[in-house]
């Protein structure tokens, strides 16, 4: 059974590839991910990085298909010129804060106040996320403090001994927030 029908909440795919339903055997296209009941994907994560182009076509067909896109930049310059291409997400993750338990929102404020800026200058309708690192809810709370919407998670909740105790959290750091 597909994830996507066995769960309450928006399921998004890993990754798309830039390419049109055709001769492209072992790439995943935006309408098999559409198909399998995925309301997004995930674009340009620090493993499987994308050039810019790729990453403009990538969401231009997620698009044609009704796919969200969360695009992940590694740099304000990058989630700028992400921006323009009008992904519904932009994720502010330096690679080598991934996974460390080091949150981007404590350890490098600067590159997520830099990148909202710079994303908010092309693009006042996208939303901006914060990944990298996050494990805490004091993690959640500085993101939203530094301007963005939300956070991107994996590792700090995949990998949390109690995963749903980490969630809630999160959930409670935002309800501080707002």
């Amino acid at each position: 059974m597909p994830v996507a029908s066995s769960v309450e909440i928006p399921v998004y795919a890993q990754h798309i590839d830039p390419v049109p339903p055709g001769a492209f055997t072992g790439h995943i296209l935006g309408e098999s991910v559409k198909a399998a009941g995925a309301s997004g994907t995930l674009l340009n994560h620090s493993e499987k990085t994308l050039r810019l182009i790729d990453i403009e076509r990538s969401i231009e067909l997620a698009r044609e298909v009704g796919l969200q896109t969360i695009v992940c930049a590694s740099t304000a310059r990058l989630a700028a010129a992400v921006a323009l291409s009008e992904p519904d997400m932009v994720a502010i993750e330096p690679p080598e804060l991934i996974g460390s338990g080091r949150a981007v929102s404590k350890e490098r404020p600067e590159v997520v106040t830099e990148s909202v800026e710079r994303i908010r200058a092309v693009n006042s309708r996208v939303k901006i996320l914060c990944g990298a690192g996050i494990t805490t809810g004091d993690d959640v709370h500085a993101a939203l403090k530094l301007g963005t919407q939300g956070v991107l998670v994996a590792s700090g909740v995949v990998k949390a001994p109690k995963p749903e105790g980490v969630l809630m959290e999160f959930c409670n750091a935002v309800r501080k927030f707002i």
